[in-house]
């Protein structure tokens, strides 16, 4: 979401038509008199940290999709860390090939049922936001936190702007389909790889598998791959070949 900012503008404009028209037909008169008001009006101002996604080079989602939903979990308070890391901001940004990318899966998702569209809960994402999400992080004991969260002196895939968090959302209502478990949580039952052992224990169901199918053939469709420890994560390269080819987002 852009912020916005109030300017002065000095607009000029006349009396009106009958005194123009006075003067125009009096040559004495022609220099027509004028009324300068200050008008206030709303500009957006692009965030800090949006300015230095446009600097490294990537480009927002929507400028090549606008049915793409974005709802950035870390723009708000109520995610696994209990922080708004973001702020105002609430745009994905990625490397422009990943972007083109998800407009494919998009792409793909409508073409197998109109009502339904991707929803981005996180895109790229700098490296000190990394490092905060790292150091917030306390995890349960006998649970390594790089199990929660990349540790930032490695890098996240999301560090090179080559992953994106994802959902499935009703193109109306705006609601995410029922995947079975909460974004960002870290039991079995958000394990794609545990899928078939929760269906058979009654801790996932047919549908919500079938939800996570849809968005998994839909990504993979678009040359995503993702990790079977969280079911809306999806990378677009791996890690080392993200290094090669990209700087990581500071």
């Amino acid at each position: 979401m852009l912020k916005r900012s109030k300017i002065l503008i000095i607009v000029i404009v006349s009396f009106g038509i009958a005194f123009h028209c006075k003067n125009f037909a009096n040559p004495e008169n022609a220099v027509m008199p004028v009324l300068h008001e200050l008008i206030q009006i709303d500009i957006p101002q692009t965030s800090a940290i949006e300015l230095s996604f446009i600097d490294a080079g990537l480009v927002d989602v929507n400028d090549f999709d606008t049915t793409i939903m974005v709802d950035l979990a870390y723009g708000k308070a109520d995610n696994f860390v209990g922080v708004n890391f973001y702020g105002g901001f609430n745009n994905a940004y990625l490397q422009p090939e990943v972007a083109e990318m998800l407009v494919k899966a998009q792409r793909y998702l409508r073409g197998i049922d109109s009502s339904l569209v991707l929803c981005v809960l996180d895109a790229a994402r700098p490296r000190w936001v990394q490092q905060m999400m790292w150091d917030s992080v306390k995890p349960p004991p006998g649970m390594f936190k790089g199990f929660l969260v990349s540790n930032p002196a490695n890098g996240s895939v999301h560090n090179y702007g080559c992953a994106v968090d994802v959902t499935i959302c009703h193109k109306t209502t705006k609601l995410p389909l029922d995947m079975g478990s909460p974004f960002d949580y870290f039991g079995p039952e958000a394990y794609p790889v545990e899928e078939e052992r929760m269906l058979k224990s009654g801790k996932l169901t047919y549908d919500q598998i079938k939800h996570r199918k849809l968005l998994r053939k839909v990504m993979y469709k678009a040359g995503f791959f993702n990790i079977q420890t969280e079911w809306w994560h999806f990378n677009a390269c791996h890690r080392e070949a993200a290094k090669q080819k990209y700087h990581i987002l500071e």
